[in-house]
């Protein structure tokens, strides 16, 4: 595998159209400001699969330095070829979010195709397109310069030990209003402490997490937290995991080293003794 510098998925955004929307309370064109501006897509680089395909990293960059934007799924954040949605999140915390989604595509992905994921809000619209070009493909299984690798993630008992951003999906069920217990296993084979962060990734209300991350130390693999939702429906929470110590900088813009894992969890109306679950 080569191992090429990405800066960072560089917010290379091709803008298709401008317009400054009603809901802006600042001036739209400004670069960054606290609130009002859109969320532009960055594509972070791709790496081969053993069986032949290719994995497309994506990730993000929230204009706005206060703000947390939703938009949710449709002609204003979807993905194509195919299907709008692939996985793609709706929430954005602000600045820069590193390669939270993954689209694997087949052997016979060109070096001219591509797959494009696109945002618009307050009348800025962004496309980023992301293919197998040269100078984009990066070492997200390991970074050589600093001989650095994702941590493993595994969601759930007996779950597949994850390594990198194409994460692993379980699923929960739970009432409004009522903590269900995430509890993912984390550790770093060669040595390092290691951090789970928790976020909200879709959903049509808000997500209380009473700890939203988690250290742990040298001999301590288990991280757990309690997500509450105030709004019955679908919603996804995101897990990754990362030295605590390290980051993508650090791994030479190398987009290296997280693994990602989502829940996806159904809301439900209250009921009394409602059964808490996580399959």
């Amino acid at each position: 595998m080569n191992h090429r510098p990405t800066l960072f998925g560089v917010v290379a955004a091709l803008l298709l159209g401008f317009a400054p929307g009603a809901e802006a309370q600042y001036d739209p064109r400004a670069r960054l400001q606290p609130r009002g501006l859109g969320v532009s897509p960055t594509f972070e680089g791709w790496y081969p699969n053993p069986d032949g395909t290719y994995t497309l990293s994506f990730g993000f960059f929230n204009k706005n330095t206060d703000e947390v934007v939703r938009i949710p799924v449709g002609d204003r954040n979807f993905v194509s070829p195919g299907p709008q949605d692939q996985g793609q999140p709706t929430f954005f915390a602000s600045r820069r979010g590193y390669g939270v989604f993954t689209v694997v595509v087949p052997a016979d992905f060109g070096p001219d195709d591509r797959v494009t994921w696109t945002l618009e809000r307050n009348g800025e619209r962004f496309s980023i397109p992301g293919g197998l070009l040269d100078s984009y493909q990066t070492a997200n299984l390991h970074a050589p310069a600093i001989d650095m690798f994702p941590p493993v993630l595994v969601m759930r008992d007996g779950g597949p030990e994850v390594r990198g951003p194409a994460g692993d999906w379980v699923e929960a069920t739970v009432g409004v209003g009522e903590p269900l217990e995430l509890s993912v296993d984390a550790w770093d084979e060669h040595g390092h402490e290691v951090s789970v962060w928790f976020y909200r990734y879709r959903g049509p209300g808000s997500v209380r997490f009473s700890a939203d991350e988690v250290d742990l130390e040298l001999g301590h693999r288990t991280a757990t937290t309690t997500a509450t939702f105030d709004t019955a429906g679908e919603y996804v929470v995101y897990v990754r995991t990362g030295q605590t110590e390290r980051g993508v900088r650090e791994a030479g813009l190398e987009q290296c080293c997280w693994s990602n894992g989502y829940v996806a969890v159904t809301v439900t109306q209250s009921e009394p003794q409602m059964r808490r679950e996580i399959r």
